[in-house]
């Protein structure tokens, strides 16, 4: 009888992968729990009360969206990712060219 291989825990991951996978989650949850309710907000401002009702409606359409995979929903809550990804990518591309483009420390 061989032996079990052994667990993998969240610690055998490499730095950067752990890192990378908080960044995940942090802004998935800020584009979950926060995003939707700036946008009831801000539309409510700009356009009126929202047509199904209140923000426990609104979140509820979100909810049930996201549950549902439509594309929409889930670009709302990946958008503070993504722009995560571009303003890390852009900062990488400015200390990339030294001499040129930003002066930023490390």
């Amino acid at each position: 009888m061989s032996p079990d291989p052994p667990a993998r825990d969240s610690s055998s991951l490499p730095a950067a992968v752990r890192h990378e996978l908080l960044i995940l989650a942090g802004a998935l949850a800020f584009g979950v729990l926060v995003v939707p309710p700036l946008l009831w907000l801000a539309g409510g401002h700009a356009l009126g009360p929202y047509a199904d009702g209140g923000m426990g409606d609104l979140l509820e359409n979100f909810f049930r969206g996201l549950a549902g995979g439509s594309f929409a929903f889930w670009a709302v809550a990946l958008c503070p990712y993504l722009i995560t990804l571009v303003v890390r990518a852009l900062l990488g591309i400015a200390r990339g060219f030294p001499g040129r483009g930003l002066n930023l420390p490390d």
